[in-house]
């Protein structure tokens, strides 16, 4: 009897495992199972060797769960880590309500039907977003790091800095990162016209879908600068949000928006594609720093996309 209700207690953890856990959560679920002989040590009775639920698919999942957090240790530590960056948790099923933030609205704005402007996302997810602007810096390291420690980032790309070198930024859709608009040529858009602004946004629209196969939904504005044409030019070229950032990434230190100079739940993080030419560093070096400090404050990296 003693076996049948350690092997319950093993498929009421196997429907929490359905239901979504994290990696570590799941590896010492199946662990705790494994020791308490809730059907990862031998048969129960009047089951065959071979029909052990070991063989079953919780053991399966936890065993790649546990090879996947190796490789990520040994990523860490191949980069350079304090720690393994944290595991994210599974989208949410429903997505938050992006709403513009406060102070950052136009006359307007809702009545228009306007893109939200946000700085983070409304989350009680322990989680914060990268994203990367312009494209000058094409460093094949930042690839592998960032594939080999499976780091979510979103991109914001810039024709004039990105089309010598589209392949360098397919090869990053094609590890799953979703590739955005930041303009044509990165200019200051409040001091253009509606019909200037609207060119600069839809013609980056056009080139993300002639070179990528898609029309972003994302766009951010060069150094964060916007007026009312700017969002409504955003608007008539299928723009659906406008991320800005609450902190600033370097290789060497941290910039923040609020006061406290402390990460938050969902907050957007902003670095660039730069390296050694502009920075005291390289891009690795940046990722870096960015990754010690939201690790060491128990933040994961979450992909922006999944919670809009």
């Amino acid at each position: 009897m003693g076996s049948v209700v350690r092997n319950d207690k093993c498929r009421t953890r196997w429907t929490a495992y359905q239901s979504g856990l994290t990696a570590l959560a799941l590896a010492a679920i199946v662990s705790g199972c494994a020791e308490s002989g809730g059907g990862a040590v031998g048969p129960a009775p009047g089951q065959q060797p071979d029909e052990s639920p070991k063989a079953g698919p919780l053991h399966s999942y936890a065993a790649r769960l546990r090879a996947d957090h190796a490789a990520r240790v040994a990523a860490a530590e191949r980069w350079d880590l304090e720690k393994a960056p944290l595991t994210p948790p599974a989208p949410p099923a429903r997505k938050p309500r992006i709403g513009t933030r406060e102070g950052f609205e136009v006359d307007d704005h809702e009545e228009l039907g306007l893109p939200p402007v946000f700085t983070t996302v409304p989350t009680d997810d322990k989680v914060v977003f990268l994203t990367v602007d312009d494209g000058a810096e094409k460093d094949p390291a930042f690839l592998r790091m960032m594939t080999e420690l499976r780091i979510p980032y979103t991109a914001f790309l810039s024709d004039y800095l990105v089309k010598d070198d589209y392949g360098y930024f397919k090869k990053m859709q094609d590890d799953g990162v979703t590739l955005n608009n930041h303009t044509l040529h990165h200019p200051y858009l409040p001091g253009l016209s509606y019909q200037r602004q609207k060119r600069e946004i839809c013609g980056m629209q056009d080139v993300v879908e002639k070179q990528y196969g898609r029309r972003p939904s994302l766009f951010r504005p060069p150094y964060g600068n916007y007026n009312k044409a700017t969002l409504r030019a955003a608007k008539s070229c299928g723009v659906t949000h406008v991320p800005l950032w609450n902190e600033e990434v370097f290789v060497d230190h941290w910039e923040y928006r609020e006061w406290d100079r402390e990460l938050h739940p969902g907050d957007i993080v902003l670095s660039h594609f730069r390296g050694p030419d502009d920075w005291k560093g390289t891009m690795p070096d940046m990722v870096r720093t960015f990754l010690n400090k939201a690790t060491r404050e128990g933040y994961a990296v979450a992909r922006l996309e999944d919670y809009l």
